[in-house]
Protein backbone atom coordinates (compact mmCIF):
# COMPACT_ATOMS: atom_id res chain seq x y z
CA UNK A 1 0.00 0.00 0.00
CA UNK A 2 1.24 3.50 -0.83
CA UNK A 3 2.26 5.07 2.48
CA UNK A 4 1.24 8.49 1.13
CA UNK A 5 -2.37 7.27 1.07
CA UNK A 6 -2.33 4.89 4.05
CA UNK A 7 -3.05 6.60 7.38
CA UNK A 8 -1.08 4.29 9.63
CA UNK A 9 2.03 4.91 11.72
CA UNK A 10 2.50 1.19 12.25
CA UNK A 11 1.31 1.66 15.82
CA UNK A 12 -1.87 3.66 15.20
CA UNK A 13 -4.07 3.42 12.11
CA UNK A 14 -7.40 4.75 10.88
CA UNK A 15 -10.27 2.42 11.71
CA UNK A 16 -11.17 1.81 8.06
CA UNK A 17 -7.78 0.10 7.60
CA UNK A 18 -8.66 -2.69 10.01
CA UNK A 19 -7.87 -5.98 8.28
CA UNK A 20 -5.64 -4.24 5.72
CA UNK A 21 -2.66 -3.18 7.86
CA UNK A 22 -1.07 -4.25 11.13
CA UNK A 23 -1.29 -1.76 14.00
CA UNK A 24 -1.55 -1.75 17.79
CA UNK A 25 -4.63 0.48 17.73
CA UNK A 26 -7.31 1.39 15.21
CA UNK A 27 -9.09 4.69 15.84
CA UNK A 28 -11.86 6.71 14.27
CA UNK A 29 -10.32 9.86 12.75
CA UNK A 30 -11.26 13.26 14.16
CA UNK A 31 -11.78 16.08 11.64
CA UNK A 32 -9.77 19.27 12.19
CA UNK A 33 -9.64 22.40 10.03
CA UNK A 34 -6.47 24.27 9.13
CA UNK A 35 -6.33 27.58 11.00
CA UNK A 36 -3.18 29.02 9.40
CA UNK A 37 -2.97 30.77 6.03
CA UNK A 38 -0.85 27.83 4.85
CA UNK A 39 0.81 24.96 6.70
CA UNK A 40 3.13 22.12 5.73
CA UNK A 41 2.11 18.47 5.61
CA UNK A 42 5.25 16.63 6.69
CA UNK A 43 6.62 13.13 6.09
CA UNK A 44 7.23 12.70 9.84
CA UNK A 45 7.02 14.67 13.11
CA UNK A 46 10.31 16.37 12.17
CA UNK A 47 10.22 15.36 8.51
CA UNK A 48 10.35 17.09 5.16
CA UNK A 49 7.50 18.93 3.48
CA UNK A 50 5.43 16.59 1.34
CA UNK A 51 2.49 18.87 0.50
CA UNK A 52 0.78 21.93 1.94
CA UNK A 53 -2.68 22.75 3.25
CA UNK A 54 -4.61 26.01 3.14
CA UNK A 55 -6.81 27.63 5.75
CA UNK A 56 -10.21 25.94 5.95
CA UNK A 57 -9.08 22.56 4.61
CA UNK A 58 -9.96 19.45 6.62
CA UNK A 59 -7.40 17.05 8.08
CA UNK A 60 -8.74 13.81 9.56
CA UNK A 61 -6.48 13.28 12.57
CA UNK A 62 -5.67 9.73 13.64
CA UNK A 63 -2.95 10.33 16.24
CA UNK A 64 -1.21 13.15 18.12
CA UNK A 65 2.14 13.23 19.87
CA UNK A 66 4.60 15.94 20.98
CA UNK A 67 2.55 18.75 19.48
CA UNK A 68 2.14 17.08 16.08
CA UNK A 69 -0.96 15.55 14.47
CA UNK A 70 -0.90 12.56 12.11
CA UNK A 71 -3.74 12.10 9.67
CA UNK A 72 -4.96 12.43 6.11
CA UNK A 73 -6.47 15.23 4.07
CA UNK A 74 -10.12 15.31 3.10
CA UNK A 75 -9.46 16.62 -0.41
CA UNK A 76 -7.21 13.79 -1.64
CA UNK A 77 -6.44 11.38 1.20
CA UNK A 78 -2.77 12.41 1.39
CA UNK A 79 -1.15 11.31 4.66
CA UNK A 80 1.25 13.27 6.82
CA UNK A 81 2.04 15.19 9.99
CA UNK A 82 0.90 18.74 10.82
CA UNK A 83 1.74 21.04 13.72
CA UNK A 84 -1.30 20.63 16.01
CA UNK A 85 -1.16 24.37 16.73
CA UNK A 86 -2.03 25.01 13.09
CA UNK A 87 -5.33 23.13 13.38
CA UNK A 88 -8.75 23.74 14.95
CA UNK A 89 -10.46 20.70 16.45
CA UNK A 90 -13.87 22.33 16.83
CA UNK A 91 -14.27 25.12 14.26
CA UNK A 92 -17.32 27.20 15.04
CA UNK A 93 -18.55 27.46 11.43
CA UNK A 94 -18.24 25.68 8.09
CA UNK A 95 -16.64 27.58 5.17
CA UNK A 96 -19.11 29.17 2.77
CA UNK A 97 -16.76 30.71 0.19
CA UNK A 98 -13.26 30.32 -1.21
CA UNK A 99 -10.72 32.72 -2.68
CA UNK A 100 -11.12 32.57 -6.48
CA UNK A 101 -8.46 35.18 -7.32
CA UNK A 102 -4.82 34.15 -7.48
CA UNK A 103 -4.12 36.10 -4.29
CA UNK A 104 -6.18 38.24 -1.97
CA UNK A 105 -6.10 39.45 1.64
CA UNK A 106 -8.17 39.76 4.78
CA UNK A 107 -8.13 43.12 6.53
CA UNK A 108 -9.16 44.19 10.02
CA UNK A 109 -11.25 47.03 8.55
CA UNK A 110 -13.52 47.24 5.47
CA UNK A 111 -13.02 49.83 2.74
CA UNK A 112 -10.31 50.59 0.20
CA UNK A 113 -8.56 53.37 2.08
CA UNK A 114 -9.01 52.41 5.70
CA UNK A 115 -5.97 51.46 7.75
CA UNK A 116 -5.87 47.89 9.03
CA UNK A 117 -3.71 44.84 9.58
CA UNK A 118 -3.51 42.76 6.38
CA UNK A 119 -3.34 38.94 6.15
CA UNK A 120 -2.45 37.56 2.69
CA UNK A 121 -4.67 34.77 1.33
CA UNK A 122 -4.03 32.28 -1.47
CA UNK A 123 -6.30 30.99 -4.21
CA UNK A 124 -8.36 28.16 -2.76
CA UNK A 125 -8.45 29.42 0.83
CA UNK A 126 -11.78 28.52 2.45
CA UNK A 127 -13.57 31.18 4.49
CA UNK A 128 -16.77 31.76 6.45
CA UNK A 129 -18.63 34.77 5.05
CA UNK A 130 -21.04 36.35 7.54
CA UNK A 131 -22.31 39.27 5.45
CA UNK A 132 -21.45 41.47 2.47
CA UNK A 133 -21.71 45.23 2.10
CA UNK A 134 -20.22 47.78 -0.32
CA UNK A 135 -18.11 45.09 -2.07
CA UNK A 136 -16.55 43.84 1.17
CA UNK A 137 -17.27 40.47 2.75
CA UNK A 138 -17.17 40.19 6.52
CA UNK A 139 -15.61 36.87 7.46
CA UNK A 140 -15.27 34.97 10.74
CA UNK A 141 -11.61 34.41 11.55
CA UNK A 142 -11.64 31.58 14.05
CA UNK A 143 -8.35 31.31 15.90
CA UNK A 144 -9.44 28.79 18.50
CA UNK A 145 -9.77 30.85 21.68
CA UNK A 146 -10.65 34.05 19.83
CA UNK A 147 -12.97 34.59 16.88
CA UNK A 148 -12.82 37.99 15.25
CA UNK A 149 -14.21 39.47 12.06
CA UNK A 150 -12.02 40.38 9.11
CA UNK A 151 -12.88 41.78 5.68
CA UNK A 152 -12.11 40.46 2.20
CA UNK A 153 -12.85 42.07 -1.21
CA UNK A 154 -16.08 40.42 -2.38
CA UNK A 155 -14.83 40.30 -5.99
CA UNK A 156 -12.13 37.84 -4.93
CA UNK A 157 -14.61 35.28 -3.54
CA UNK A 158 -16.72 32.49 -4.99
CA UNK A 159 -19.32 30.31 -3.24
CA UNK A 160 -17.78 27.13 -1.86
CA UNK A 161 -19.78 25.02 -4.34
CA UNK A 162 -18.78 27.09 -7.38
CA UNK A 163 -17.35 24.95 -10.20
CA UNK A 164 -14.89 26.34 -12.73
CA UNK A 165 -15.41 25.21 -16.33
CA UNK A 166 -11.84 25.18 -17.67
CA UNK A 167 -8.86 23.83 -15.75
CA UNK A 168 -6.29 25.58 -17.93
CA UNK A 169 -7.94 28.93 -17.21
CA UNK A 170 -7.54 28.26 -13.48
CA UNK A 171 -3.87 27.33 -13.95
CA UNK A 172 -3.32 30.50 -16.00
CA UNK A 173 -4.69 32.55 -13.11
CA UNK A 174 -1.59 31.49 -11.15
CA UNK A 175 0.97 32.61 -13.77
CA UNK A 176 3.98 34.12 -12.02
CA UNK A 177 3.39 32.35 -8.71
CA UNK A 178 6.79 31.30 -7.34
CA UNK A 179 7.92 27.69 -7.59
CA UNK A 180 8.12 25.80 -4.28
CA UNK A 181 8.74 22.07 -4.08
CA UNK A 182 5.74 20.52 -2.34
CA UNK A 183 3.89 23.85 -2.48
CA UNK A 184 0.11 24.17 -2.78
CA UNK A 185 -0.52 27.90 -2.59
CA UNK A 186 -0.12 30.88 -4.88
CA UNK A 187 2.67 32.02 -2.54
CA UNK A 188 4.63 28.92 -3.60
CA UNK A 189 3.49 25.97 -5.71
CA UNK A 190 4.96 23.01 -7.57
CA UNK A 191 3.96 21.20 -10.75
CA UNK A 192 1.51 18.75 -9.23
CA UNK A 193 0.13 21.38 -6.85
CA UNK A 194 -0.78 23.57 -9.84
CA UNK A 195 -2.50 20.72 -11.67
CA UNK A 196 -4.38 19.65 -8.56
CA UNK A 197 -5.58 23.19 -7.79
CA UNK A 198 -6.82 23.63 -11.36
CA UNK A 199 -8.67 20.31 -11.48
CA UNK A 200 -10.18 20.50 -7.99
CA UNK A 201 -11.58 23.93 -8.92
CA UNK A 202 -13.39 22.14 -11.77
CA UNK A 203 -14.82 19.56 -9.34
CA UNK A 204 -12.48 16.92 -10.72
CA UNK A 205 -10.84 14.68 -8.09
CA UNK A 206 -7.07 14.82 -8.39
CA UNK A 207 -4.25 13.25 -6.34
CA UNK A 208 -1.46 15.36 -4.87
CA UNK A 209 1.71 14.02 -6.55
CA UNK A 210 2.54 13.80 -10.25
CA UNK A 211 3.02 10.00 -10.31
CA UNK A 212 -0.38 9.53 -8.67
CA UNK A 213 -1.90 11.96 -11.17
CA UNK A 214 -0.34 10.09 -14.07
CA UNK A 215 -1.91 6.86 -12.84
CA UNK A 216 -5.31 8.47 -12.22
CA UNK A 217 -6.24 9.88 -15.62
CA UNK A 218 -7.00 8.23 -18.98
CA UNK A 219 -4.64 8.25 -21.94
CA UNK A 220 -5.25 10.96 -24.54
CA UNK A 221 -5.61 10.26 -28.23
CA UNK A 222 -4.89 12.56 -31.13
CA UNK A 223 -3.32 16.03 -30.98
CA UNK A 224 -2.80 18.05 -27.83
CA UNK A 225 -5.95 19.67 -26.47
CA UNK A 226 -6.40 22.43 -23.92
CA UNK A 227 -6.38 20.89 -20.45
CA UNK A 228 -4.39 17.79 -21.43
CA UNK A 229 -1.58 16.71 -19.11
CA UNK A 230 1.97 15.85 -20.14
CA UNK A 231 4.05 13.79 -17.74
CA UNK A 232 7.74 13.24 -17.25
CA UNK A 233 9.31 11.26 -14.42
CA UNK A 234 8.60 13.53 -11.45
CA UNK A 235 6.98 16.33 -13.45
CA UNK A 236 3.65 17.34 -14.99
CA UNK A 237 2.48 20.21 -17.21
CA UNK A 238 -0.92 21.27 -18.57
CA UNK A 239 -1.55 22.02 -22.24
CA UNK A 240 -3.02 25.47 -22.98
CA UNK A 241 -3.04 25.18 -26.78
CA UNK A 242 -1.62 22.89 -29.48
CA UNK A 243 1.85 24.40 -29.09
CA UNK A 244 2.01 25.68 -25.50
CA UNK A 245 1.90 24.34 -21.98
CA UNK A 246 1.81 25.87 -18.51
CA UNK A 247 3.70 24.43 -15.54
CA UNK A 248 5.23 25.30 -12.19
CA UNK A 249 8.91 24.56 -12.67
CA UNK A 250 12.36 25.18 -11.24
CA UNK A 251 13.74 26.36 -14.62
CA UNK A 252 11.61 29.52 -14.43
CA UNK A 253 11.20 29.28 -10.61
CA UNK A 254 7.58 30.17 -11.28
CA UNK A 255 4.36 29.12 -12.95
CA UNK A 256 5.11 29.90 -16.59
CA UNK A 257 4.12 29.21 -20.17
CA UNK A 258 6.58 27.29 -22.33
CA UNK A 259 6.42 26.05 -25.93
CA UNK A 260 5.76 22.31 -25.75
CA UNK A 261 8.45 21.24 -28.22
CA UNK A 262 11.05 23.51 -26.60
CA UNK A 263 10.17 22.21 -23.13
CA UNK A 264 10.43 18.58 -24.25
CA UNK A 265 13.86 19.26 -25.75
CA UNK A 266 15.06 21.25 -22.71
CA UNK A 267 13.93 18.65 -20.18
CA UNK A 268 15.51 15.86 -22.22
CA UNK A 269 18.77 17.82 -22.54
CA UNK A 270 19.02 18.41 -18.80
CA UNK A 271 18.85 14.65 -18.22
CA UNK A 272 15.28 14.26 -16.99
CA UNK A 273 14.09 12.05 -19.82
CA UNK A 274 11.30 12.21 -22.34
CA UNK A 275 7.53 12.51 -21.93
CA UNK A 276 6.21 9.36 -20.24
CA UNK A 277 2.51 9.88 -20.99
CA UNK A 278 -0.12 12.20 -22.43
CA UNK A 279 -3.33 12.16 -20.36
CA UNK A 280 -6.75 13.80 -20.72
CA UNK A 281 -8.74 14.38 -17.51
CA UNK A 282 -12.50 14.38 -17.89
CA UNK A 283 -13.76 17.37 -15.95
CA UNK A 284 -16.16 16.45 -13.18
CA UNK A 285 -15.34 12.74 -13.48
CA UNK A 286 -14.15 10.70 -10.51
CA UNK A 287 -10.65 9.27 -10.60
Amino acid sequence: MDKRLTPSTGKVAAAFLRGQVTADRFVEPTPYRVAMVVTDLLSGPQGSRERQLLRGEVVNVVHTENGMAFGYTEKDGYVGWVDIGDLLSHPKQTPTHSIAAARSYAKTTPGLKTIGHVTPLSFGTRLVVLSEEDNWARIAWDGGQITRDLYVPSQHLAPIDHTESDAATVAERLIGSPYLWGGNSSFGIDCSGLVQAALLACNTPCPGDSDLQEAAFPEATGPYQRGDLLFWKGHVAMVTDANTMIHANAHHMAVAYEPIDAAIARIQAQGDGSVTSHKRPILGAST
